[in-house]
Parts: structure tokens; C-alpha cells; sequence
């Protein structure tokens, strides 16, 4: 007599996303402030990370007149699979950018001003360029602001990483992002030895540059890999480490690994320090802009007036 086989119960019901923990959690953006600045930015058609990554602190920031302003337009030429910002084929260059860009933060009144952009591999010194050109307009604009730039790899032409280094801003950060193994799937196009070798550079052009970078956890790493990154790093002299979790910003996107929790991260950032980074802003909602301000006058850095 044959067996019959055991039936298994299919579940054809969509699985219910599981909500996030508390600390995973941002308040929504609201206040006067945060309309105000928003307001600014499309007057001067400005762009900002904050609302083109989806960052989830963009109403603790923009209330306290904090925002980090990206400039050479809003679509990158490249297609990490992490990254909300738009991707495609860039407009020209708008050289008036770093003008508007002073400008709206003189508006704000900021003392610490932070300014990244997409990625233009298709003009990478024109993109260094307009990096030295925000520093300097700024400097006119909004004297006693300290700056902190958040470039791209520049394809790892150290040309116009000097043009950036030259214009001496306060801040030179260039992320990391994740560890050598997932590299080819979370940053397309980057290589972890030229994210190094930019920040290694960086110094050997001015060693008292200060020089920052950030990593994201939650995309399949293994611990034992970060601690790695995290030496590899300060090797190169990096003074500066933030740690964040990732959070997936659509179906489209790289899936979410793993959330790791807030002891996780206190934990993280004691070692990090053991290996000599002069600061290490470490939690759940940390990107690289958040409390910058703080970060910097924690290596000494004070408002230039």
C-alpha cells in the first residue's frame, strides 16, 4: 500500500511587514521651521540630502536650522543600490549653484554648514571645482561658518581631491558605506581601496585636514568585518566615524539584513574609539550629517568668529 505523502500547509496570504523597534522610529517633519527652510531651498532651487535620500531625521535637523544642501543637480550617474537620490543623466554643471548655496546659509544664520553632491563621474574637477567654489563663497557670505564637504570618490583622481583639500574647509568627509565584501552590490562603481586611499590623501595634502567618514550596518556585514573597516580607517588617520543603521528606502532597494540594537551600536562606537578616531557618533538614526556640528568642535574645531 503506497504512503501517502504528509500535505503541507501553503501561506498564500502577503506577509505582514513586522514594525520597526522604538528606536528605529523618527518623529514626522512638521513646524514652522522646517516649512520655512524648505520654503528657502525651492526659492533658490537648492537641493537637499536630506529630502532626497529620505533621511529620517530631516524634522530634528531642518527645526534646527540644519540641513546639508547638495549640489550639482539631483540625479547621480550612479546606481548604488542603497541610495534614494534619482538616478540618470546629470544637467550641465550649474556654476551659479555655490553662489545660492552661500547664500541660503547666510539666510539660516548656520555656523556649521554642511554640503555634499551627487556623483558626476561624467565631470569629476568640474564637480571638485564647485566644491571650492561653495568653501569660498561661503566663506564671503557667511563669515565665521565652518564647512564640512561630503564628497564623492572623484573616481580616485587626486587632482580634484586637492582642488577640495586646497580650499580648506574645516570638514573633509568621504563615506565608506560598508565593508570590501559587499561592495560591488552596495556601491556600484566605488572601490573600498580608493575610499581609503581619498582619505589618506586627503592628509598627505594637509595633515591638519580634518577628515571624517561613515558607514551603514544592516546590509549582511559580519561584525568582525566592520571592526576592520574601523581600523583600516583610522590607518589612514580618519578622525571622524559615524555609524548608522540602514534602513531600506523602497521594494527597489537593497534589502534590510538585519537591525542591530542600541547596545549594539554603544558598543560599536567604545571599540571604535579604542582605535584612536578622535570622535564616533554611533546609533540606529545616525547619518552622516547628523550632530556634525557637535562632531567637529569634539576634535577642536571652533566657529571661525
Amino acid at each position: 500500500m503506497a504512503t501517502i505523502p504528509e500535505l503541507i500547509q501553503i501561506d498564500v496570504a502577503p506577509k505582514r511587514p513586522q514594525p520597526k523597534p522604538d528606536w528605529l522610529k523618527a518623529r514626522a517633519p512638521m513646524g514652522e521651521t522646517f516649512h520655512d527652510l524648505k520654503k528657502l531651498a525651492r526659492s533658490l532651487n537648492l537641493n537637499t540630502v536630506c529630502e532626497s535620500a529620505h533621511c529620517p531625521n530631516i524634522g530634528e535637523c531642518w527645526n534646527h536650522k540644519t540641513a546639508t544642501f547638495m549640489m550639482l543637480g539631483n540625479l547621480c550617474t550612479r546606481r548604488c543600490g542603497f541610495c534614494a537620490v534619482p538616478k540618470g543623466r546629470p544637467e550641465p554643471i550649474d556654476f551659479d549653484e555655490p553662489r545660492r548655496v552661500a547664500e541660503a546659509v547666510a539666510a539660516l544664520g548656520l555656523k556649521h554648514a554642511v554640503i555634499t553632491s551627487v556623483n558626476r563621474d561624467d565631470d569629476i574637477n568640474g564637480g571638485a571645482r564647485a566644491f571650492a567654489m561653495v568653501i569660498e563663497e561661503i566663506r564671503q557670505q557667511a563669515p565665521g561658518c565652518r564647512v564640512e564637504v561630503l564628497v564623492p570618490d572623484f573616481q580616485g583622481k587626486e587632482e580634484a581631491v586637492r582642488i577640495v583639500v586646497d580650499a580648506a574647509p574645516e570638514v573633509l568627509n568621504h563615506n565608506t558605506e560598508s565593508v570590501p565584501r559587499l561592495y560591488r552590490v552596495v556601491r556600484s562603481g566605488a572601490r573600498y581601496e580608493r575610499t581609503l586611499r581619498l582619505l589618506e590623501y586627503a592628509k598627505e595634502v594637509n595633515p591638519k585636514q580634518i577628515t571624517k567618514s561613515g558607514v551603514m550596518v544592516g546590509l549582511g556585514e559580519e561584525m568582525d568585518e566592520l571592526l576592520n573597516v574601523y581600523r583600516d580607517l583610522t590607518n589612514v588617520g580618519t578622525d571622524i566615524l559615524t555609524i548608522g543603521q540602514y534602513l531600506r528606502p523602497s521594494k527597489d532597494h537593497l534589502p534590510m539584513a538585519r537591525i542591530y540594537t542600541p547596545q549594539e551600536f554603544a558598543w560599536m562606537k567604545e571599540e571604535a574609539l579604542k582605535m584612536g578616531f578622535r570622535h564616533v557618533e554611533s546609533g540606529p538614526l545616525v547619518r552622516s550629517s547628523y550632530h556634525a556640528h557637535e562632531q567637529a568642535a569634539s576634535t577642536g574645531l571652533k566657529v571661525l568668529a
